[in-house]
């Protein structure tokens, strides 16, 4: 254990962007070996789905306060859904002759190191097995037929698995070192992605956190060494159910029946010219995930409803429209309610996504550096998410900090220090103006200790930062403006604001919302054609 938690250690600091430095990377960009964000498996039979997104009638706000709609059926029609607004294409954008896509679930740098997949039992229009999403051509590949009674049996008739992976090179030919970070944001903002989507049509979700990387791996048919030869490796990151919360998979027997499946296509190479980054490897076995036990389900303290956000908008309307601000017009405020009902949101509660999909307690906060909340002192806040870690984070923290609680009782926000942090939060984010140009830029702070007692936990930590990004990239369009998550920033420079001293708290994500300004040398195009 010592061994590894050096090994962690020695990743998670070299990793750190510095005022004096940067992480290392690439040096610069070389444009033909650009990975292709698009995989396919060649020769697996598709299934294509229907775009049918716009026959949801969930509202968004109906998520966000808990309030779910009767269960669809498990059918192709839902899952269709559940991949185009989780997964799927939100539009294409294009600047002369380039041409790119977004997605439902955003990427650092846009380069979307994640894939999808879909585990399920024989459904209506829908043969049982494995099956790899394609969200440029929103189609299913079927990847394993499977057939056998136990496959079937696993699934208790009560829902299916989404699985997630990581292509670490997509991220890693522009970032890098730093990019193993960035791949797992990515899987938090797509867990969350998922959650959202699922509770549109009235599934919970739940992350299968006992189950093993190589189990993952097998279930996906990542191991599959003849269906990669040339092509970049695919990394198990998390399984996650879609249904009664109360049922789990079998995975034991799914594996089992897997062993006479049928397995179908060749991954397509992304890149003419791989660069290993043994940094990478090294991080990526020392957070190996064996089997562990499933934890203990105990309900997060009762939260109540957050307040109505500005705009009245349907799940699929926000979840298409969810864009990453490139910048900030430096001049917009947001009313003091609406900050409050942002922050209530990030506050985990029963069967209400994103947060259904993780088992509480909260293991990281949020340092708010706040600029122009409407009624709200500018300076430092920070929004307790568990109410156990208060006395540690005191302790941890200048001992100068105001500590005192502020907004609605039942919101666990606290004022530290009253100032203008602007020019902080733009040296925070490597110097970029978008952090003292918004609203309110946040770090998120997390308890470290859990990382370095199992190391496996250090990717998990990154998850929850990255299920708090997606949660307030809705809640910003939700009141009328847009956010960002910010990967570059210097870790220790926050550190050091905080009053941190040592490894008990990390900052692991950095995130602002604002006024955007639009690039009108831009323009955008659906992300589906639809036949007339």
């Amino acid at each position: 254990m010592d061994r590894l938690k050096h090994a962690l250690l020695d990743y998670h600091e070299r990793s750190k962007h510095r005022v004096n430095f940067y992480a290392p990377g690439p040096g610069g960009l070389d444009w033909a070996t650009q990975p292709d964000p698009f995989r396919v498996f060649h020769d697996a039979p598709r299934v294509g789905l229907p775009l049918a997104a716009d026959l949801l009638a969930t509202r968004y706000n109906q998520l966000r306060c808990g309030a779910l709609p009767p269960a669809h059926d498990f059918d192709l029609l839902n899952l269709a859904i559940l991949f185009e607004l989780s997964l799927g294409l939100s539009a294409w954008k294009s600047y002369g002759t380039q041409r790119w896509a977004l997605r439902c679930n955003p990427s650092s740098g846009n380069l979307h190191p994640t894939e999808g997949y879909l585990l399920c039992p024989a459904l209506h229009g829908l043969s049982a097995g494995v099956y790899h999403y394609v969200s440029r051509d929103h189609a299913l590949e079927h990847r394993a037929a499977v057939d056998d009674p136990r496959w079937t049996e696993a699934f208790s008739e009560s829902g299916v698995l989404v699985g997630i992976s990581s292509i670490h090179w997509r991220e890693a030919w522009k970032y890098g070192m730093r990019a193993w970070r960035y791949c797992q944001h990515d899987c938090g903002h797509a867990i969350a992605a998922v959650s959202y989507a699922a509770a549109a049509l009235g599934w919970q979700t739940r992350l299968v956190e006992a189950a093993a990387d190589d189990a993952v791996a097998d279930l996906l048919g990542l191991r599959r060494d003849e269906d990669f030869l040339e092509s970049e490796r695919e990394a198990p990151d998390a399984l996650l159910w879609i249904g009664n919360p109360d049922l789990r998979p079998g995975l034991e027997r799914m594996l089992t029946a897997l062993d006479k499946a049928q397995w179908h296509g060749r991954a397509n190479q992304l890149s003419s010219g791989h660069v290993t980054w043994p940094d990478i490897s090294a991080i990526h076995r020392t957070t190996h995930k064996i089997r562990t036990r499933e934890p203990d389900s105990s309900d997060p303290q009762p939260r109540p409803s957050p307040g109505a956000p500005a705009l009245d908008l349907s799940f699929a309307a926000i979840a298409r429209q969810r864009r990453s601000a490139v910048n900030f017009d430096g001049t917009t405020f947001i009313a003091k309610a609406a900050f409050f009902s942002m922050l209530a949101c990030l506050l985990a509660r029963r069967d209400t996504p994103p947060w259904n999909a993780l088992t509480p307690p909260a293991a990281v906060h949020a340092a708010l550096l706040v600029h122009r909340v409407d009624g709200l002192e500018p300076g430092l806040y920070i929004l307790v998410r568990n109410p156990d870690a208060l006395l540690d984070l005191k302790q941890s923290f200048r001992p100068e900090w105001l500590w005192q609680k502020t907004g609605p009782d039942d919101l666990p926000l606290y004022f530290l220090l009253p100032y203008d942090l602007r020019a902080a939060a733009k040296l925070i984010c490597c110097h970029q103006d978008i952090g003292a140009d918004s609203c309110f830029a946040l770090g998120m702070i997390a308890r470290f200790e859990i990382a370095l007692k199992q190391p496996w936990r250090y990717r998990h930590l990154f998850w929850e930062c990255g299920m708090l990004g997606q949660t307030l990239y809705l809640e910003a369009e939700a009141a009328g403006v847009r956010a960002t998550g910010i990967g570059c920033f210097f870790d220790d420079e926050m550190h050091a604001l905080l009053g941190v001293k040592n490894h008990a708290w990390q900052s692991l994500y950095h995130f602002t919302v604002g006024g955007p300004v639009d690039d009108g040398r831009l323009s955008t195009s659906p992300p589906y054609e639809v036949e007339p």
